[in-house]
């Protein structure tokens, strides 16, 4: 449409396999390409990074990214500047990577770094004139923007102090808390990037949030009020393939899909010591599919573990109504709760529209599991013990009028609240409105 906006997008690429990746294309859906662009980091532009949506990527690297000696001799130095596109493939032509340093730099060098309390003191984000160059070429009229660490809440400062144009914040977790546990130096970064982040909320126009729960947090704790928009489903997509029955074939399947945390590990496992009870009690031909990249070495100790990769975004209807029961885990240790506590899962709404009934397994002062009770889609475990998983898991097994109930009422719900075309005229509405009445005007002519 001719009268969107120019959007500028701060620190998140266009992509279907994490979170904010797969909120933002769900989001800016039909927004015109040509008034969309992104800025981030090298190491999130990859295979995964759609170019249907935004094809105008630029690529913060050495002249931007700049790290302290003597980590500058061992980090990476991506090029600056838009991005090189594979035209025959259709994606971001990628720059080769060192296995060796990869490993080193995930299981070693940042970990001590962090555990030293100077991670957020190693490396910071400027504006080089190239970027500015660039800005000034886009000239957006809004800057919608996401953080995850302090240099990208620093950045998101300078360019909305560069450009002087309206700025909206999407905050996906409540990583700032984990902060504090983070090295000898925890609670000094805690303040000194609190502060920051103030900073920033002080000179955005919008504020959104991930989830109900954090929006009235977030209210309480900055002064701002906060609009929640979480990742929304298109209905026709996800409707196509959805079960239509609860009755069981001749194998109970458990699905879950996602990412393999140690913390998430520890709950499957759970679950899978829980599956080999009920077979050994009830006889009962069960099985927990892993739709997870690497399959994890604890699984072949159970031998009702599947291990089937991830599958093309497009599948996801079909895989997830073709289970019996969708599997929703969250790590219960503390740094985790931390992070995840005014979080929601990007798949909690495709679960919800599957027409699969849903087993919640989260800490009981999570938004997750305070959405699910609040409005009774899914069935809630909020003990990391094996029995009180196993009750909950064989009382869906034996009761096919909850499972009715479950998948009825996600599916209403997911119809209500996240229905893609009702969160995006909203959510679009709410980036018009920040541009000046002339401009608008002009834009009809």
């Amino acid at each position: 449409m001719k009268d969107f906006p120019k959007v500028l997008i701060l620190n998140q690429p266009f992509n279907n396999v994490s979170g904010g990746g797969i909120t933002l294309s769900n989001l800016f859906k039909g927004w015109a390409k040509e008034k969309l662009a992104v800025v981030c980091l090298g190491n999130l532009l990859n295979e995964h990074t759609q170019l249907e949506p935004c094809d105008r990527y630029y690529q913060l690297g050495w002249k931007e990214h700049v790290w302290k000696f003597p980590l500058n001799l061992l980090k990476r130095k991506y090029p600056s500047g838009p991005i090189t596109i594979n035209k025959r493939k259709k994606k971001v032509k990628l720059i080769k990577k060192s296995p060796l340093r990869e490993m080193l730099l995930k299981e070693h060098v940042n970990p001590f770094l962090k555990k030293l309390g100077v991670l957020n003191w190693a490396s910071s984000l400027q504006l080089s004139p190239e970027l500015c160059r660039w800005l000034d070429t886009f000239e957006p009229d809004v800057i919608y923007a996401q953080a995850q660490r302090r240099e990208a809440v620093v950045f998101c400062r300078l360019v909305q102090q560069y450009l002087k144009k309206p700025m909206v914040f999407h905050m996906m977790d409540d990583w700032l808390e984990v902060v504090r546990g983070e090295g000898i130096l925890g609670d000094y970064w805690h303040n000194k990037i609190e502060g920051e982040f103030k900073e920033m909320l002080n000179v955005c126009s919008r504020h959104f949030s991930i989830s109900e729960p954090m929006a009235r947090e977030y209210e309480k704790r900055y002064g701002h009020p906060f609009k929640t928009f979480h990742n929304p489903i298109d209905l026709t997509f996800w409707s196509k393939s959805q079960r239509q029955s609860q009755a069981f074939g001749a194998k109970i399947q458990i699905l879950y899909a996602g990412r393999m945390g140690l913390g998430i590990q520890s709950s499957l496992e759970l679950m899978a010591r829980c599956l080999e009870e009920i077979r050994r009690e009830r006889r009962l031909p069960i099985e927990l599919v892993l739709q997870v990249g690497k399959k994890p070495a604890w699984s072949d100790k159970y031998p009702g573990i599947r291990h089937r990769g991830f599958v093309p975004y497009e599948e996801l209807p079909d895989r997830f109504a073709e289970a019996d029961i969708l599997f929703l885990p969250y790590d219960f240790t503390p740094s985790a709760t931390a992070f995840i506590k005014y979080s929601m899962p990007t798949k909690a709404s495709e679960y919800m529209i599957s027409g699969t009934p849903v087993l919640v397994f989260a800490p009981a002062d999570t938004a997750l599991v305070s959405y699910a009770r609040e409005h009774k889609w899914a069935k809630v475990v909020t003990s990391d013990q094996v029995q009180a998983l196993k009750a909950a898991l064989l009382e869906l097994i034996d009761k096919e009028s909850l499972r009715k109930e479950l998948a009825a009422t996600a599916i209403q719900l997911a119809g209500d609240k996240h229905d893609a075309a009702k969160v995006r005229e909203a959510f679009r509405d709410e980036i018009i409105k920040l541009i000046p009445l002339e401009k608008k005007a002009a834009r009809k002519v």
